[in-house]
Parts: C-alpha cells; sequence; structure tokens
C-alpha cells in the first residue's frame, strides 16, 4: 500500500528589501510580534531565544473576540515555536507545536521560510508540513498571503 501525500501549505511573495533586512524581521521579537500575526489578529512574543535549539512563544490574539474561533481560548491561539535551523539570508526553519484543547488543532507543525535575493528585492516562500487537520488548506494559505503582505510592508518602510 502506498504512503499518502503529505500536505504542503505555501505561500510566497517578492518583498522590496534585502534578504538581510528579511531575515532581520524574522529574529527580531519586536518586529515579529508586528508582521507575523495574519489580518484580524495582533501578537505577543513572551519569551524569545534566537538561536537552533531556541524559539518563541507566540500569543495570537483575535481583534473581535466575539468570533470565538480561538485553537487555545475562545480569543487566543497561543503556540511555542522553536528554531531548528537559522541561515541568515536564506532560511528559518520552525517547528511550531500549537496549544489547544481539541486534537484537531493540535501538534507539532513544521514551516520552512526561504529567502531568495533577486533584482527587485527577495523572494520570501514558506512552507508548512504536518499542519494540524482542523486548520484547513485554504485558511492557511490565505493567512500566508496576510502574513507575508505585513511582512513586505513592515520591512518596505
Amino acid at each position: 500500500m502506498g504512503q499518502a501525500e503529505q500536505r504542503v501549505d505555501r505561500g510566497s511573495r517578492t518583498v522590496r528589501a534585502s534578504a538581510a533586512a528579511v531575515y532581520a524581521a524574522m529574529t527580531e521579537p519586536d518586529a515579529l510580534a508586528a508582521w507575523l500575526p495574519p489580518e484580524g489578529m495582533s501578537g505577543r512574543i513572551d519569551r524569545f531565544d534566537p538561536r537552533p535549539g531556541g524559539g518563541f512563544r507566540m500569543v495570537l490574539t483575535y481583534l473581535d473576540p466575539a468570533a470565538g474561533h480561538g485553537k487555545t481560548s475562545e480569543a487566543e491561539d497561543v503556540s511555542e515555536v522553536g528554531f531548528t535551523e537559522l541561515v541568515p539570508r536564506e532560511r528559518v526553519v520552525q517547528r511550531i507545536v500549537f496549544d489547544s484543547p481539541d486534537p484537531e488543532f493540535a501538534g507539532t507543525m513544521t514551516m520552512t521560510w526561504r529567502l531568495t535575493e533577486q533584482p527587485e528585492g527577495t523572494l520570501v516562500t514558506v512552507e508548512a508540513t504536518d499542519v494540524p487537520p482542523g486548520i484547513s488548506q485554504s485558511d492557511h494559505e490565505a493567512a500566508f498571503t496576510s502574513t507575508l503582505a505585513n511582512l513586505a510592508a513592515h520591512v518596505e518602510r
């Protein structure tokens, strides 16, 4: 019996900034809290250790808590993010552990961010594997589009 094809959620965008500037935005806590939350959410970094084996705890809060679609609580998504690889100006690999009482949203996802210098800036691509089944691929990829737009706005200032 063949193995099922693994789901990979993807997003990409070219930003008008150097790979060094993009990498810095991915490895500084204030920058991450500013651009990582997708539309409709705000973010907070509780602790930060920017090295392989280190990581951070991120709390995403829905701006409309009445919507009640948080994965950790009614209004929040909490995740522990570990850095498994940090290659300046090239790549950031994260293992994200979701804190959720619902097994459909719990688990450990891997996100790989790749930075490719181009004449017009940096192509940023993100791929997620081992995505919890409760997160639909279309919703996840829409969130990537929003987050990458936030990243562009942050680094293009």
